[in-house]
C-alpha cells in the first residue's frame, strides 16, 4: 500500500490511477483534490477561496431563514440556497467520494458527502413536498454549515503547507549566480553553469565562493557557518579547501574550481533536504481512519433497520425512509467535522501569543508524541556570535587597560573577534582610540603603536615565543578547555595579559533544557563546533548526549538512527546546515531569527528566538492532541448512543409516532455535540506555559 503524500490517507497502488512523477519518484493518491494540491497547490488554494466565498454567505442566510423566518417560502428559498452550497461548494466531497470508491476506502470526504446529502435530500423532499412525511423538520442549516466549516479547515492546512513549500527555493537562492573566471591574465563574468573543474576563479571580499575550490593564492577569514554551524570564521590560506555557498569576509582570493554542478557541498544539501522532505510519511489522520470503518457501518445500519422495519416490523414506506435517514442524520458528522479543526483554531491562537507559529496541525500532533529533542548549537542555545568573556590581567597590570588597549589596537579590524573586543571595551565605558599604525599577520593577530605610544600585540600563539608566554600557558590552557577562544595581549614587549571570547549561551537556555528534561525527552546537543566547545556547552546546560564536527548529513544520519530505535525526534535548529536534520525529523522547530531556509523547513517556527518556547510548543501539542481525542470521543459517543435509537430501537415502546419528532432530536443531538466540541476547544485558550526561570541563565559557552 503507498500513502497518499498530502492526507496521508493508504491507497491501493494495484487499483489507483490517480498518480504523478516528480524527481523519478511515482505518488499515489486517494483523491483528486490531493492530486491537485501536490502538482498545482496554488490552483487548489484559489478553488477553495472560492468555494469559502460562496459557502459562507449563504450558510448565514441559510441559518437566519431556519430559526427566524418560516413557511413555504422560506423553505423554498432556503432549498435553492442550500443546493448551491451542496453542489458548488461541496462539489469536492462528492468527488473524494467517488475516488474513495475507486480506491476501494472510505474517508473523510466519503462522511461529509452522505452525511450532508442526507440531510439536504430529506429536507428537499420536505420543503417541495410537506405532506410527504409526517414530520416538517427542515435541516439546510446542518448541511450547510458542515460544508463551510470543513472548507475552512482545509483551507487554512493547505495556505500553511503551499508557504512550508519553500525550502528548496531558499537554499538555491544561496548558490552564487555568477563566478569571477581569471583566464589569460583577463577576468570575466561567467554564468555560475559555465564554470568547470580546473577553471581559476577569483573571490572578492564580502562576496559567496562560487564551488567547492582550492585556495592557490591569497589569504581570508571565512565564514562557513551555513555549512558547518560554526560561528567562528575560519582562517584559510594557500592550499586549504573551501567550500561553495560560504563567504569570504577577509582578503581577495584566488581559486581552483574543484567540484561543481550537483557535486559541491550546497547542492548536497539541497539534494538531501529534497529527499528527506519526499521520504517522511505523514502521519495518519485519525478522523480518516476511523471512518474508513464509520461509514460503511452507518450506511449498513440504516438500510438495514430500514428494510427490516419495513418488511417485517410492518410499518410504512414513509415510516422506513424515515428510519433510514433519522440514522444518517444523526451520524452526520457536524461535531466529527469540527473535533479536530475547533482545537487547532484555538491552539494556533493561543501558541501565536506565545510567539510560536505553527505551520500546520500535523505539528501540533507530532509535538504531542516527541520524546527526543536534538538541539543545534550555534544560534540556538547560543548567540551565534563571539563575545568577551574573561579578561585576566598578569601582575602589574588591570583589566581595564588590557581591554583598552586591546580594543584600541583593534579597532581597525574587520576580524569578528577584534569587533567584539571593541564592543566590550565601549560597553564599559573605556576610551577606545584609532593607534597610530597597524599591522595584521593574517592568521595570527595584529601588531598596533598607540596614541601614548605602546607596542601592543595581540593574537594567538604564533604571534609570542614559547619563552614570552611562560607561566600563562597553564591559564590559557585552562580557558581553551572551557571551548573559549584565547586572545595574548602584549605590552612593550611583554605579555600583560589574556582576554578569552565565545558564543556566549542565550537568556534562556538553561530553563529551557530544564524544562525539557523534566518532560522526560531524550536530550541530544549536535553541533559543527569542535569537541572541546561542544562538550564545554552541554555539560553547562546539563545535556548527557553529545555529537560535534557534524556535517549537516551527520546530523541527518543520527536523526535516522534514533528513529529506526522507535524514538519521535523533535529538531531544534536555526542555520542553513540545519534544513536537512530539520525536514527529516518528525518535528522541526525553527528559531525566527535564523535563517530563512531552517524557517521554511521547520514546522514549527519561534518567532522570539527563544529555545525555551520549543518546550511551551511540545507542552501545547500535548494538550491539543489531548483535546482533539475528547472531541472525537463525544462526536462518536452521541452517535454510538443514539444511532440504535434512530434504527428504531424505541418503536416497540414509544411507537412509529416517535418519528414526527426524532428527526429534530436528531438534529438537536447533533447540535448539542458540536457545543460540547467547541467549548471543550475553547478551554485551550487558558493554556499557560510554565514560567521561565532566568535566575542563573546568564553564562558563557
Amino acid at each position: 500500500m503507498a500513502t497518499d503524500p498530502v492526507c496521508g490517507m493508504n491507497v491501493d497502488e494495484s487499483t489507483s490511477s490517480l498518480t504523478s512523477e516528480r524527481e523519478g519518484r511515482k505518488y499515489y493518491f486517494c483523491s483528486a483534490s490531493c492530486k491537485l494540491q501536490f502538482e498545482r497547490p496554488e490552483r487548489e488554494l484559489r478553488n477553495l477561496r472560492l468555494a469559502l466565498y460562496a459557502a459562507w454567505p449563504l450558510t448565514a442566510i441559510v441559518a437566519v431563514l431556519t430559526y427566524l423566518v418560516h413557511g413555504n417560502l422560506s423553505a423554498l428559498a432556503m432549498l435553492v440556497l442550500a443546493t448551491v452550497v451542496q453542489f458548488y461548494s461541496g462539489l469536492r466531497f462528492y468527488a473524494g467520494t467517488i475516488d474513495a470508491i475507486r480506491n476501494r476506502s472510505a474517508n473523510m470526504d466519503t462522511l461529509i458527502a452522505i452525511g450532508t446529502t442526507a440531510a439536504w435530500g430529506y429536507s428537499s423532499i420536505v420543503a417541495l413536498f410537506p405532506s410527504a412525511f409526517p414530520s416538517s423538520g427542515l435541516y439546510f442549516d446542518t448541511s450547510t454549515i458542515i460544508i463551510s466549516l470543513i472548507l475552512t479547515g482545509t483551507y487554512m492546512q493547505r495556505l500553511a503547507e503551499s508557504r512550508a513549500s519553500s525550502a528548496v527555493s531558499s537554499l538555491i537562492k544561496l548558490q552564487p549566480r555568477v563566478a569571477h573566471l581569471v583566464s589569460g591574465g583577463k577576468i570575466t563574468d561567467v554564468e555560475i553553469e559555465r564554470v568547470r573543474a580546473g577553471d581559476i576563479l577569483l573571490v572578492r571580499p564580502g562576496e559567496r565562493i562560487p564551488t567547492d575550490s582550492v585556495i592557490i593564492e591569497g589569504s581570508s577569514a571565512v565564514d562557513e557557518s551555513m555549512v558547518t554551524g560554526e560561528s567562528m570564521p575560519v582562517d584559510k590560506r594557500r592550499g586549504d579547501r573551501v567550500i561553495g555557498g560560504t563567504t569570504n569576509i577577509g582578503g581577495p582570493l584566488r581559486i581552483r574550481a574543484a567540484r561543481v554542478g550537483e557535486d559541491t557541498a550546497l547542492s548536497q544539501i539541497i539534494r538531501v533536504v529534497q529527499d528527506a522532505a519526499s521520504s517522511k510519511v505523514p502521519i495518519q489522520r485519525l478522523v480518516d481512519r476511523i471512518s474508513s470503518y464509520f461509514v460503511p457501518v452507518v450506511v449498513l445500519i440504516g438500510t438495514a433497520s430500514a428494510l427490516a422495519w419495513g418488511a417485517a416490523g410492518g410499518v410504512g414506506t414513509n415510516t422506513a425512509i424515515l428510519i433510514f435517514v433519522s440514522v444518517l442524520i444523526i451520524a452526520c458528522p457536524c461535531a466529527l467535522g469540527i473535533a479536530t479543526p475547533a482545537a487547532l483554531l484555538v491552539s494556533s491562537g493561543r501558541a501565536a501569543r506565545e510567539g510560536i507559529l505553527v505551520k500546520s496541525g500535523e505539528a501540533l500532533q507530532t509535538a504531542s508524541r516527541v520524546d527526543t529533542v536534538v538541539m543545534d548549537k550555534t544560534g540556538t542555545l547560543t548567540r551565534g556570535r563571539p563575545e568577551v568573556t574573561d579578561v585576566v590581567p598578569l601582575p602589574g597590570h588591570n583589566r581595564g587597560e588590557i581591554l583598552r588597549l586591546a580594543a584600541s589596537s583593534e579597532i581597525n579590524s574587520e576580524h569578528p573577534l577584534g569587533k567584539a573586543v571593541v564592543e566590550a571595551a565601549r560597553r564599559r565605558g573605556l576610551r577606545v582610540e584609532f593607534p597610530r599604525s597597524f599591522s595584521y599577520r593574517k592568521g595570527s593577530g595584529i601588531t598596533a603603536l598607540t596614541r601614548d605610544g605602546k607596542r601592543v600585540v595581540v593574537g594567538n600563539r604564533d604571534m609570542f615565543s614559547r619563552r614570552a608566554i611562560g607561566d600563562s600557558e597553564g591559564r590559557v590552557q585552562g580557558l581553551e578547555s572551557e571551548g573559549k577562544t584565547v586572545l595574548i595581549i602584549g605590552i612593550g614587549g611583554r605579555v600583560a595579559g589574556l582576554i578569552a571570547l565565545a558564543d556566549t549561551l542565550k537568556e534562556d537556555s538553561r530553563s529551557a533544557v530544564a524544562a525539557l528534561a523534566r518532560s522526560g525527552m531524550e536530550l541530544w546537543l549536535m553541533t559543527g563546533d569542535n569537541p572541546r566547545v561542544a562538550e564545554s556547552v552541554a555539560a553547562k546546560l546539563g545535556i548527557g548526549n553529545v555529537m560535534a564536527e557534524a556535517k549537516p548529513v551527520d546530523k541527518m544520519g543520527k536523526i535516522a538512527e534514533l528513529q529506526k530505535r522507535g524514538r519521535v525526534v523533535a529538531m531544534i535548529g536555526d542555520g542553513v546546515n540545519d534544513a536537512p536534520a530539520l525536514t527529516k525529523a518528525d518535528l522541526g522547530i525553527a528559531i525566527g531569527a535564523g535563517t530563512e531556509v531552517a524557517i521554511q523547513a521547520g514546522g514549527i517556527i519561534l518567532v522570539r528566538n527563544s529555545v525555551y518556547d520549543a518546550a511551551v510548543a511540545l507542552e501545547l501539542g500535548r494538550r491539543t492532541m489531548s483535546k482533539i481525542r475528547q472531541n472525537l470521543f463525544w462526536a462518536f459517543g452521541y452517535n454510538i448512543v443514539l444511532i440504535p435509537i434512530a434504527a428504531g430501537a424505541l418503536i416497540p415502546f414509544l411507537t412509529v409516532g416517535v418519528y414526527n419528532y426524532l428527526p429534530a432530536l436528531s438534529a438537536l443531538a447533533m447540535a448539542f455535540s458540536s457545543v460540547t466540541v467547541v467549548s471543550n476547544s475553547l478551554l485551550l485558550a487558558r493554556f499557560r506555559p510554565r514560567r521561565r526561570r532566568k535566575a542563573h541563565d546568564k553564562g558563557a559557552a
